[in-house]
């Protein structure tokens, strides 16, 4: 299986099944997941979690609409590849690992660390 850790916010505004789907994209994106991956079955996925399984089969089959996934009947749900978005650089994997680990050292939620690099990105832009 994966050796990623997918978590689901029930605080959170944003629906837990977008929140698993954002997720495994993003894994998928930045080469964590890598073409042929087998992810966790629903099922299993969905009592780690906490989340019905239909939760995860939302998340799954919006994945799977956006090419980055397929369901099979015999090996499961595998990572097909990423058709559109492109791998980062080693050096922003990095940065982005450092603004991790210094958001969690200051006690920051994942929703205020990414608020804060979306307005680093809007303050970037207008340079």
């Amino acid at each position: 299986m994966t050796p990623v850790d997918i978590t689901v916010d029930v605080t959170s505004p944003t629906p837990p099944y977008e929140q698993i789907r954002a997720q495994v994209a993003g894994f998928i994106a930045n080469g964590l997941l890598l073409a042929g991956a087998r992810l966790p079955t629903m099922r299993a996925l969905a009592a780690d979690l906490g989340v019905a399984v239909g939760t995860v089969a939302r998340a799954y089959r919006e994945l799977e609409a956006g090419g980055l996934v397929a369901s099979r009947r015999r090996t499961g749900t595998v990572v097909t590849g990423s058709p559109t978005a492109p791998t980062p650089p080693a050096a922003v994997r990095e940065a982005a690992d450092e603004l991790a680990a210094r958001a969690t050292r200051a006690e920051l939620d994942e929703e205020t660390t990414v608020a804060v690099l979306r307005a680093a990105f809007a303050k970037a832009s207008r340079a």
